[in-house]
């Protein structure tokens, strides 16, 4: 075999193994972390304005090489070392939970289209402090499914808010559903639902949380729709909606009128749909009475008549991401519980127990 042919075969080996020297070098790597939010910089040194060596994305692998308080020194595929907010990366278990929530998210029903009027951050967790994987653009939409109310509070995810002063202030909090099947949280009041501006003109100054289509009118060339939605006067509160009303398209008059109104509820998610039975759609809302017990109201919905058919107890499922679980710091004391302890918390962080 002749000396060219031979350096031929070896060369390709040689940046092959060189490549691999260089994503090994350096400290020995002493665990992993992923990537938390849509783009994070790895600085030189400690500080925020020291140079950035690498820009890294969400989902990215990382190997851990050190530690200094909060900050942790992470090691790039490519092999650039620098430093980065602990509180920014997520485990391997962390990176799988939140697939999970998003495969959950994607099994709940719409509450009804959010548009975004400016770009709008999607977290990890109800927290403003918390990873923000994803920024939705002007005009894009997203299907509400979940909601909740948490207080303003700095973002520990490995210690829990055990107690809160009487003043914190607290924030309402949506997890949306992204075309393409992601699902994070957004500030409630940053969403604006899209339903027609000829009916949404009636909300009275009350927010609308939820809205859904009762079928097709067609008034000449026009194709009008009837419309169920829920709306809370101030928000703020840990029930979704406190009064519901359906609108229908008037034939006659050529306008949206009420056709049915209740007041001073304490409604959940999830308000849903069935399929039409005789040619009648009928719908379904979650109310709390006055001793705090919840039950599933289905109303009918025929012409211009609303009314109630059925009242059964109810009880939320376990498969309602309430919230998305921890993504603790990949570095914090070591924890002392056993293993099925700490799976355990684990499981009642995923379903908001």
């Amino acid at each position: 075999m002749n000396r060219s042919r031979v350096l031929c075969i070896l060369l390709p080996l040689f940046s092959l193994l060189a490549g691999c020297g260089s994503r090994r070098s350096g400290p020995p790597a002493i665990g992993e972390a992923y990537v938390g939010p849509a783009t994070l910089n790895i600085r030189k040194d400690l500080g925020l304005h020291r140079p950035t060596v690498a820009t890294v994305k969400h989902g990215e692998r990382l190997d851990i090489v050190g530690r200094r308080r909060a900050f942790v020194q992470v090691r790039t595929e490519s092999g650039a070392i620098g430093w980065v907010d602990g509180r920014q990366l997520f485990t391997t278990e962390q990176m799988a939970e939140l697939r999970s929530v998003a495969d959950r998210a994607a099994a709940l029903p719409s509450q009804g289209q959010a548009s975004i009027q400016e770009a709008l951050n999607v977290h990890t967790h109800p927290n403003r402090q918390s990873p923000s994987f994803r920024q939705l653009k002007t005009g894009e939409r997203v299907d509400v499914v979940a909601h909740r109310l948490e207080p303003r509070v700095p973002f520990r995810p490995d210690r829990p808010v055990q107690s809160l002063p009487p003043s914190a202030p607290m924030e309402d909090w949506s997890l949306v559903r992204t075309a393409d099947g992601k699902a994070g949280w957004v500030l409630f009041r940053l969403l604006f639902m899209a339903i027609p501006d000829e009916v949404a003109q009636y909300a009275e100054g009350h927010r609308i949380t939820s809205y859904f289509s009762l079928g097709e009118v067609h008034d000449g060339d026009a194709v009008k729709h009837n419309w169920l939605w829920t709306t809370i006067a101030r928000g703020l509160e840990p029930y979704e909606f406190d009064g519901f009303r359906v609108f229908v398209w008037s034939l006659r008059r050529h306008r949206y009128e009420t056709a049915y109104i209740e007041r001073n509820l304490r409604g959940y998610y999830p308000v849903e749909l069935h399929p039409e039975q005789g040619g009648a759609p009928s719908f379904s809302l979650i109310i709390e009475d006055k001793d705090g017990v919840r039950s599933k109201r289905t109303y009918a919905f025929q012409g211009y008549r609303v009314r109630l058919i059925a009242t059964e107890p109810w009880n939320p499922g376990s498969d309602a991401p309430e919230r998305i679980a921890g993504a603790e710091p990949p570095f914090q004391e070591q924890d002392q519980r056993s293993f099925f302890g700490r799976l355990w918390d684990k499981i009642k962080g995923i379903f908001g127990r």
